[in-house]
């Protein structure tokens, strides 16, 4: 009899025996235990039971990822996939994350272990997905072609509303498409989210009075009461804003879920706190497995970082990141729209070109390299439209900035 299955793949590490270890991982994570049942009958093995269906050996090493009491080695590495059957798990994330996720790194024998994608059934598709994603937050932005060319509020902490409406108002008519409250800014004393929505919501409608265009903003209403959160998700709606900074992991699957079914807005996903599941090379998850969960329960825009960000992560995670948000789960439509962000100023903007795959589907966030350029703000927004549209040209940046001064001033300073 077929059934409907949950595939997902692991990388794991042990000085034992590897398919011993897969086929113990399977049976922990479904009908099985440490000894033999005599209620785990073959019909009920057949409906819920997992089980192994693949495993590729990698390279040994006598080094484990992780503190191993035995001390011997060599350690062996291989990728497995192990079948979870959709009647054991349904379609409920919690459920998911707790049987095939969240038991596996308490399994004895493993000196290592990372999830590194879930396939998901087509049953799957129940979950909400964005509502808005790439299509939606180009025709938000009045963006129809094109990189959107963003910022984030600098500094990040310490202004009040009435300095950030100040800093909107420059930003919008710098001609950015996008700004949003950084991640760390939601309601603190200083400045507390309804009076900050009333002091920006004006100048966004001023700016879109005299040109025609609506700049979006995203304020950051994530708060671990999904209540809270859905009175700040009703302040900017009711002063006309459009989009919101999730940080998802902050929320959580539940509030995420709860926000989405009730949100009118476009939600920014900020990923802090990922790093924590990721940045082991023996232990935690792929991007590739974590961003689908998110998107299914509803993200329009995903941060991933960007090329020679600012922060941990190599080049080449964030190339597997951007093809990862990129490719459907189900439909083209569950794509979010990919947000480089992470020390941006136009000096990378010819590498992102080229490294995923010539696309204009992105925004590009710049908030010190806007903010910090020397020829002011505006002479920073228009350097980053500089760089896009040398790397758009096939030109190089130092060829392209001889007859543009803002360019020519941002590879000065940063290049």
């Amino acid at each position: 009899m077929s059934r409907s299955t949950i595939n997902v793949t692991y990388r794991i590490e042990t000085n034992g025996d590897i398919e011993a270890l897969a086929a113990k991982i399977a049976s922990d994570q479904s009908t099985g235990t440490f000894t033999a049942l005599p209620n785990e009958t073959e019909e009920v093995r057949a409906r819920c039971a997992a089980i192994v269906t693949g495993i590729t050996p990698l390279d040994s090493t006598d080094t484990p990822s992780f503190p191993d009491p035995s001390g011997t080695g060599p350690y062996r590495r291989a990728d497995i996939t192990i079948a979870y059957p959709l009647e054991a798990v349904g379609t409920d994330i919690a459920a998911l994350m707790t049987i095939a996720v969240g038991g596996v790194y308490a399994v004895r024998g493993l000196t290592g272990i990372r999830v590194r994608d879930i396939d998901l059934p087509p049953e799957w598709a129940c979950h909400p997905g964005p509502q808005f994603g790439i299509k939606g937050s180009r025709q938000l932005m009045g963006v129809s072609d094109g990189p959107m060319i963003a910022s984030i509020i600098k500094p990040s902490l310490g202004l009040t509303p009435e300095e950030t409406a100040a800093v909107v108002k420059t930003l919008c008519e710098a001609g950015v498409d996008f700004i949003k409250d950084d991640e760390k800014l939601m309601s603190p004393g200083y400045s507390p989210f309804e009076a900050r929505v009333k002091a920006i919501m004006p100048v966004i409608h001023e700016h879109e009075q005299k040109t025609g265009k609506k700049v979006m903003y995203a304020f950051g209403i994530s708060s671990a009461d999904p209540d809270v959160m859905m009175q700040r998700h009703d302040v900017v709606v009711e002063n006309g804003g459009n989009a919101a900074v999730i940080n998802i992991n902050s929320v959580g699957y539940g509030g995420m879920s709860f926000l989405r079914k009730r949100s009118a807005l476009c939600l920014h996903a900020h990923r802090n706190g990922w790093d924590i599941l990721t940045r082991h090379p023996g232990l935690g998850m792929d991007f590739t497995a974590y961003q689908k969960i998110w998107r299914l329960l509803g993200v329009d825009q995903f941060q991933i970082n960007g090329i020679r960000a600012k922060y941990w992560e190599p080049d080449e995670s964030f190339v597997a990141s951007f093809k990862d948000v990129m490719t459907p789960i189900f439909n083209e439509d569950d794509r979010p729209l990919p947000v480089v962000c992470s020390g941006q100023w136009g000096g990378q903007a010819v590498d992102t070109y080229r490294r995923t795959g010539q696309t204009l589907d992105l925004m590009y966030l710049g908030g010190g390299g806007i903010h910090g350029h020397p020829m002011g703000i505006a002479a920073g927004v228009r350097a980053i439209r500089q760089a896009w549209d040398s790397a758009v040209a096939g030109v190089e940046l130092a060829d392209y900035a001889k007859d543009h001064p803002e360019l020519a001033a941002s590879l000065a300073k940063w290049g």
